[in-house]
């Protein structure tokens, strides 16, 4: 069987990604293409790197046919895509890219993004898209909401440990490295290669940055009881990866084995051998994530680093995974591709 994908928003990033993923698939076949500025262009002016495959010309939102549209991926802006995703049809299958269906709580929502949710309703039935820890639930939902690429790398390095109860709770330091690519593809001042090349800064300093709702959510809902982390990003003048040391309170060599056992038969989560570090360029293009443990010098305490690439396991690949559970495909298809290196 073969399903009809619409990808909007396919003129940014993400959205690149997803029309290069699924162009693997043998069971996934691209109907429809929006890209509200770029209407009218082909895939091919817009992002040479495709040029070699027949897609349908780029066209607004609502000149698709949704009744011809099996699954919509919604790579678009957040705020925009509550507002979108609010006026399709209901029985269709959506796996969102945004942020506007990750938080469950309407407060947090505005605390974290500013305004007010427009389409709370669908909220109830949103789940939310980390696959390795809601794979049942993703089978069977109709509106997936994908993570932050920041919290999901987070996430693999700390969900078993907070659930097996092996870390401290009260001092988990998240140190994150972020490539540029998770800023979108607007032009930006601050990211044009003079003003960010050759240079390293962290931003979003103490609690502003908006994945930090999603930590407060997902860790607190594990433990029981409200978890709040210790959480900086740097970013990094290169175009893809992520990499997230931990610091967490715990012995290390317990740490190493709860993550091992929990990543047993996981395709796409690599646990390394005790006191082995993982870099991006171990994970680059690919939808796999490298997580190592190593004690530290300080008794009692312990590093884990956890690395992915934020465009595809952090953003699009994961979509993809999702949506191979929604359509009941194998999980795994069209994203076993090893990692790009150099």
């Amino acid at each position: 069987m073969t399903h009809r994908i619409a990808i909007l928003g396919a003129s940014g990033y993400t959205g690149a990604e997803l029309v290069r993923l699924i162009s693997g698939h043998p069971n996934m076949s691209i109907v429809a293409l929006s890209g509200q500025r770029k209407a009218g262009m082909a895939m091919a002016e817009v992002f040479p790197h495709l040029r070699h495959l027949d897609l349908p010309v780029l066209c607004r939102i609502e000149d698709i046919d949704f009744s011809q549209v099996d699954l919509c991926f919604c790579a678009l802006p957040h705020k925009t895509s509550q507002a979108v995703i609010r006026d399709l049809p209901k029985g269709l299958k959506i796996v969102d890219l945004s942020a506007d269906f990750r938080l469950r709580e309407a407060e947090a929502y505005k605390r974290w993004y500013g305004n007010d949710h427009i389409a709370m309703e669908l909220q109830a039935e949103a789940v939310y898209g980390l696959t390795e820890f809601y794979r049942d639930e993703i089978r069977a939902a109709r509106l997936v909401a994908g993570t932050g690429c920041n919290a999901a790398t987070g996430q693999f390095a700390i969900r078993p440990l907070i659930s097996a109860g092996v870390i401290g709770l009260e001092d988990i330091i998240l140190d994150m490295k972020c490539a540029v690519s998770g800023a979108g593809r607007s032009l930006k001042e601050s990211l044009l290669h003079t003003e960010l090349s050759e240079g390293y800064h962290a931003y979003a300093l103490g609690s502003s940055h908006r994945h930090i709702g999603e930590f407060d959510q997902e860790f607190s809902a594990l433990a029981g009881r409200p978890v709040r982390v210790q959480f900086t990003p740097h970013l990094l003048p290169v175009n893809r990866g992520i990499l997230c040391t931990a610091y967490v309170s715990g012995d290390a060599a317990e740490i190493h084995q709860t993550l091992t056992s929990a990543y047993v038969g996981e395709p796409f989560v690599q646990v390394l051998p005790f006191g082995t570090a993982p870099s991006t360029h171990d994970v680059r293009g690919s939808n796999f994530v490298h997580i190592g443990v190593a004690g530290d010098r300080i008794d009692g305490r312990a590093i884990v680093v956890a690395v992915l690439d934020n465009l595809t396991k952090g953003s699009s690949g994961q979509a993809l995974q999702n949506a191979n559970l929604m359509l009941g495909e194998d999980e795994t298809t069209a994203l076993m591709m090893a990692p790009l290196f150099p």
